[in-house]
């Protein structure tokens, strides 16, 4: 088996972020889900994949990882076998003001509904 850290993690520079492509990947409840919970850890916290309780496969999680990372709301890195993850509110409130505020509330409410 490969070694997680074979596949180097792409994450786009802050000025390459977009609006429609961070909505995308905020669109879907499992996403804001994530998001909201990093941001409950903020703003030195990260959290490991694995402790997060989403009600989807484990390759569906990776898939959602994968999709706030390549829209650059997510940066991670691996760390022995965990990969660690930690929400780029920086970034986000600089490109885009206001957006993560409206945006975590309704990850909270998804979780809640869980």
């Amino acid at each position: 088996m490969a070694s997680r850290t074979a596949t180097e993690l792409l994450h786009p520079d802050s000025a390459e972020l977009r609006f429609t492509t961070v909505l995308a990947a905020l669109g879907d409840p499992v996403r804001l889900a994530i998001v909201a919970r990093l941001a409950d850890v903020e703003p030195d916290g990260e959290l490991a994949c694995t402790t997060f309780a989403l009600p989807v496969s484990k390759s569906t999680q990776s898939g959602h990882f994968k999709a706030l990372r390549e829209a650059g709301v997510i940066r991670q890195r691996d760390e022995g076998t965990r990969r660690l993850n930690r929400l780029r509110r920086d970034d986000l409130d600089a490109r885009f003001p206001g957006l993560l505020d409206l945006a975590i509330p309704q990850g909270r409410q998804v979780i809640a509904g869980w």
